[in-house]
């Protein structure tokens, strides 16, 4: 779509006109260079029609680089289509435990039975792709915590490191605290405070690890509004064999201090979540998408490219011939202004 952005310059159009009509005509006072008494066997150097024409053509690329040079001042532009942008203001921290206990094959994924970890990186992977505009990061944490993504809009690079990761990488035990003040550190070094800072912590223990207590860890993050959701996860209970040959029923979550959890979710703002199996597990991260919507794409937004100098380059160099033929003409009766006559 083509529009002006200053239409009203559009009204300068009609100006040589006005000051034509307006100013009072020019006289000259200047006596004639020549006097002759009759012009008998005076021969012009050209006729009528033709000064009439030269006039005519001269006229006409004088208005055409006027008016090139009004629209110029109109600042013509092109309005390209409609984009949306996505926008948002949150700071999103997954991060996710690696101990030795998300070894446990207590989940199933489609028909066969998995570890806790694989179906989180399942369920976390279509998570991390709806989440569209928001600046994902990702913590790693055992017996130690490791930021493997800053912060950072580029989800595939996210979900390709989250894939990678392995039980064991960070250590055997469960370092929560550290978790917690490792993601509170890496905003408060990227200066993000004050717009919407959000961690989703997934464990199936307790802090058994670490040096930063995770409630102490929790109240670090409440100064700076960063809100935490806290995901237990893990079966209730679990078929095994027994030592006798035969089959018991165990808690293999028998060490998850969902207490603690909970404490860190209220504290900050957030909310416990148990997770007991795969489809649990989903419907998790479902109802976080409605607590932490992704904001929806600002419409409205057009490209818009200025384009006012194509007529006022037309409008120059129509001036620039004018001058020039101006310029040539004069030099035209120069040379031949010295004309013989008789004067009878």
């Amino acid at each position: 779509m083509w529009a002006l952005a200053w239409p009203w310059m559009l009204l300068a159009l009609p100006l040589p006109l006005l000051v034509r009509v307006l100013m009072p005509p020019v006289v000259s006072t200047q006596d004639a260079g020549l006097r002759v008494p009759n012009f008998k066997g005076f021969s012009m150097l050209m006729d009528r029609s033709e000064v009439e024409q030269i006039f005519n053509w001269r006229f006409w690329l004088a208005v055409v680089a006027w008016t090139l040079l009004v629209i110029a001042a109109a600042r013509p532009e092109r309005i390209g289509d409609e984009l949306d942008v996505p926008v948002s203001g949150r700071n999103l921290m997954l991060a996710v435990d690696l101990s030795g206990s998300m070894d446990a094959k207590d989940f199933e994924l489609g028909s066969r039975r998995v570890d806790r970890l694989t179906a989180t990186k399942a369920v976390a992977a279509d998570f991390i792709e709806r989440r569209e505009g928001d600046r994902i990061g990702l913590i790693l944490f055992g017996e130690r915590a490791y930021l493997q993504v800053p912060l950072t809009l580029d989800r595939e690079t996210v979900n390709t490191l989250l894939m990678e990761a392995f039980i064991g990488l960070a250590g055997e035990k469960t370092a929560i605290g550290d978790a917690i003040t490792l993601a509170v550190k890496r905003i408060h070094d990227q200066g993000e405070e004050g717009g919407e800072q959000v961690l989703i912590l997934l464990t199936d223990g307790a802090n058994t690890a670490g040096e930063i207590d995770p409630l102490k860890a929790a109240e670090l993050a409440q100064q700076i509004g960063l809100r935490i959701y806290t995901i237990g996860i893990g079966a209730e209970q679990m078929i095994v064999s027994s030592i006798t040959g035969g089959m018991r029923r165990v808690n293999p979550s028998a060490d998850l201090d969902e207490e603690t959890l909970t404490e860190i979710a209220a504290l900050t703002g957030g909310r416990y979540f148990r997770a007991k199996d795969t489809a649990g597990l989903q419907d998790i991260y479902r109802l976080l998408d409605e607590m932490e919507p992704v904001a929806a794409p600002e419409a409205g937004f057009r490209p818009v490219k200025s384009l006012y100098y194509w007529p006022l380059a037309g409008a120059f160099l129509l001036a620039m011939f004018l001058a020039a033929m101006n310029l040539l003409a004069g030099l035209r009766l120069a040379r031949t202004g010295n004309v013989k006559y008789s004067a009878g």
